[in-house]
């Protein structure tokens, strides 16, 4: 699971040089922030999961779907946040940033361990 979160990060990284590349540090400041709403609940939840996976097993599937109900509502709100904090945003690279970020679990299989 962290593998997953590694190449969300990466992919973050990636997206955000794009971005400045095309809009500039306000474009590539929002492309940081889309991805970071995505990769920090992401983390959090993999840190979870792994000090669940401790415990007896009746627990892990509840821990699970409350964790995911909270990594949504956590990226969602951080995402309302940046809204507030950075009111210069630019959307399109924002979205590219949280939309690279999501895809780029589909690719933790492709890297070996």
């Amino acid at each position: 699971m962290f593998k997953a979160v590694f190449l969300q990060v990466g992919a973050t990284i990636l997206a955000a040089l794009i971005a400045g590349l095309i809009t500039g540090a306000r474009g590539a400041l929002s492309a940081a922030l889309g991805g970071a709403a995505c990769v920090l609940p992401n983390l959090l939840f993999a840190l979870r999961l792994s000090a669940v996976s401790k415990r007896p097993a009746a627990s892990y599937p509840l821990a699970f779907f409350v964790g995911e109900f909270l990594k949504i509502a956590s990226t969602v709100g951080l995402l309302a946040t940046v809204q507030f904090v950075y009111p210069d945003v630019h959307w399109l690279a924002l979205f590219i940033g949280l939309v690279v970020a999501l895809k780029a679990n589909l690719f933790a299989f492709l890297v070996k361990s």
